[in-house]
């Protein structure tokens, strides 16, 4: 509106302004026309005869009675008090005065009791401190960080905004819990304006969030963070790299300060030294020492050989997923004749099941569990049962095609749900079932 009445304030003295320079331009000119009457005026003043003068007069006459001068209206069309400059504003001070103004809404409370984490989602859930029928919506705004409460100055990140919410909850879905924690604030919204922020609540999201370790993978792994995939000349293409720097030195020794592969010091059985041989496996980078904890693997469709499981980590650089007592996997084989079986201390146990298109594991330290579920219907597929004694390192195996994995994911509630019922299933073999030390 203030904008209008500024607009209206410029177009009316434009126009105004406009007119009295039309009326002082047409005086301007009406003055100067009169010159050259008034230098006629003037000669007929030195004629001496009475008949040339009275004819000069009466030319004098005439002239004046059309010159444009005298039809002219010299009264300015301003006043002495400028009222002609005004502006009517009698229609914009009426709209005023009728305004109904509304008030700024208070701040919503965001009630953690109704908040729920569960499923890679997060619901938040509020209510108004008092009722207000005038609110049309309320804004949500979100932040991760790994400190429980307020995020510290150094570690502040952006608040993340979902506008034009018209319930008191809202879910976020499709996380990925890459931190501890996750703030939240409500405002709420008239027609009008904002109201204040409600006080902040923090809700834990933690997860496991772990990516491949390439330092351990075998040299026939191509290793990109949460991807492997199979390369034939890995190894191969290494081992060359390696001998042509060793041939360069004139005196054919290697360099001291580069080791080539095949002159490493003997690994360690255990040690945590790359995998090789027919160990084409890759750990992950975070230990599990307590707790609950669930990923899920997509293999490839032309994928000939993978495993997915955990190991402890002593598993031996030549040690394959499920061959030893320090690891436990399930195994798929679409190489001649296609297997799905489960692997532990070289036991293996044939699965009746069809191989869903994602595995999704979970894997319980403090309970002595790791069951593997078909990601989609959450379909158990296969569970261990025994006493880890050491901390876990997820392990993956692949040969012909690749793995993708999603981390910082949440136990489903689905499998949490059947938890109880599978301990009571007998579903594992017991030769599986043994307590390793």
């Amino acid at each position: 509106m203030k904008e209008s009445m500024i607009n209206s304030i410029k177009q009316e003295q434009a126009r105004k302004s406009q007119e009295l320079q039309s009326q002082l331009s047409q005086c301007n000119n009406a003055l100067e026309n009169s010159e050259e009457l008034l230098e006629f005026a003037t000669r007929s003043l030195d004629i001496k005869e009475a008949e040339e003068f009275s004819k000069a007069a009466r030319q004098i006459k005439d002239r004046v009675t059309m010159a444009s001068a005298f039809r002219l209206s010299l009264k300015p069309k301003v006043s002495d008090n400028m009222t002609h400059l005004m502006v009517d504003f009698s229609q914009e001070r009426q709209m005023l005065q009728t305004l109904t103004f509304l008030p700024v809404p208070k701040a919503p409370e965001i009630d953690p009791v109704e908040c729920l984490v569960a499923d890679n989602s997060v619901t938040v859930a509020w209510r108004m401190a008092e009722e207000d029928n005038k609110i049309d919506h309320f804004i949500l705004e979100y932040r991760k960080t790994n400190f429980d409460g307020l995020p510290r100055v150094k570690d502040e990140r952006c608040w993340e905004i979902i506008d034009n919410i018209k319930g008191t909850e809202y879910t976020l879905s499709g996380l990925k819990f890459d931190s501890k924690y996750m703030n939240f604030r409500v405002r709420a919204c008239n027609k009008a304006v904002a109201g204040e922020c409600s006080d902040p609540v923090t809700l834990e999201t933690k997860a496991l969030n772990f990516s491949l370790d390439n330092s351990s993978s075998h040299l026939n792994l191509r290793v990109e963070d949460t991807y492997v995939e199979w390369d034939p000349t890995g190894g191969k293409s290494q081992e060359n790299k390696m001998k042509g720097k060793e041939n360069k030195g004139r005196s054919g020794t290697p360099s001291p300060k580069r080791t080539s592969v095949g002159s490493r010091p003997p690994a360690v059985r255990g040690s945590r030294d790359r995998f090789t041989g027919e160990s084409y496996t890759v750990l992950g980078d975070t230990v599990i020492e307590s707790g609950q904890h669930y990923w899920e693997v997509k293999a490839q469709k032309d994928c000939k050989s993978y495993s997915v499981g955990v190991a402890y980590k002593t598993l031996g650089k030549f040690d394959q997923l499920g061959k030893t007592n320090t690891s436990w996997c399930i195994h798929v084989n679409n190489w001649l004749q296609n297997t799905f079986a489960a692997k532990h201390n070289n036991k293996v146990k044939a699965l009746d099941v069809t191989v869903p298109e994602r595995i999704g594991v979970f894997c319980d330290f403090d309970g002595g569990q790791l069951s593997f579920y078909d990601a989609h219907s959450k379909q158990l597929l296969y569970s261990f049962k025994t006493k880890f004694t050491q901390p876990l390192l997820p392990g993956f195996m692949v040969w012909c095609g690749g793995l993708s994995l999603s981390t910082g994911m949440q136990v489903p509630s689905a499998v949490r749900t059947l938890q109880k019922s599978e301990n009571g299933m007998t579903g594992s073999a017991s030769s599986l079932n043994i307590v390793t030390q």
